[in-house]
């Protein structure tokens, strides 16, 4: 696929990850360049990615085609306030960070081709859910053209901007919620006779087989739950439970826009 230009402010895990998922595919853009305040950030990029060209101010990396905003909601003001004499109207300008509307975005740039994504870290195997919102200006067939130009990444749909944030919480950092409890099982399950590869194995295919009887098997959420009737680590579900809601619903009201 040849596509236009493309300029990333911010050279993060994110960018990493776009990156990643469009070298699997081999998308191809006429340019790539990426700007971040950290040489070492830069250069490591380079290292896995030869081909990106490293800039040295955001201004540069904003005047492609599409540019990606791939910085913490707390340098958002900073960094549209760099590039607003510098994307134009057809400048398609791509936000992947939280709380920072599209409102706020088109007033700081002047410009309203603008679009928020939340991007699930699977997108680096090509299989992300991420959802995205659109400026009320896009055309349908506007939208179709970025859904194609960003296919790599995986499963890419439309949302209202508000749910956004929920996205953010129960999706692009949902894997962090479990990730640590899997490596956990995993020495667990060497410790007990199982070989590498047999825990991974298991757990993996486990796993699968629990989110599908979980949504798909018609019962519910407690009569899932009752199928199993030994269950060892029971008497620490209520202080589970509770981190949950304390710890994600207290990060949502500090992100949401």
């Amino acid at each position: 696929m040849k596509a236009k230009s493309i300029g990333f402010i911010g050279g993060g895990r994110i960018t990493k990850i776009f990156l990643q998922a469009f070298q699997n595919k081999s998308t191809k853009f006429e340019n790539v360049k990426v700007f971040d305040p950290n040489s070492e950030t830069l250069n490591a990029l380079k290292k896995v990615f030869p081909d990106i060209k490293l800039v040295e101010t955001a201004e540069e990396a904003a005047k492609q085609a599409v540019v990606v905003l791939a910085v913490h909601p707390p340098m958002m003001g900073e960094t549209l306030g760099k590039i607003k004499d510098v994307v134009s109207e057809e400048t398609l300008v791509l936000s992947l960070a939280p709380k920072v509307s599209i409102e706020k975005m088109a007033a700081a740039l002047g410009t309203t081709k603008i679009v928020r994504m939340i991007p699930n870290a699977t997108s680096y195997i090509n299989k992300g859910y991420n959802p995205v919102a659109f400026h009320e200006s896009f055309s349908g067939k506007d939208k179709k053209q970025f859904f194609k130009m960003l296919k790599a990444l995986g499963k890419n749909f439309e949302v209202d901007e508000k749910k956004l944030e929920g996205y953010a919480i129960v999706s692009a950092m949902l894997p962090t919620y479990f990730w640590f409890q899997w490596e956990e099982m995993q020495k667990v399950a060497q410790a007990t006779g199982l070989d590498k590869r047999e825990a991974q194995k298991t757990i993996e295919a486990t796993l699968k087989r629990s989110i599908s009887i979980f949504f798909n098997s018609g019962l519910s959420a407690d009569e899932v739950k009752n199928l199993i009737p030994i269950k060892p680590i029971g008497d620490a579900e209520e202080q589970i439970a509770e981190i949950y809601q304390s710890k994600l619903m207290g990060l949502y009201e500090k992100i949401k826009a």
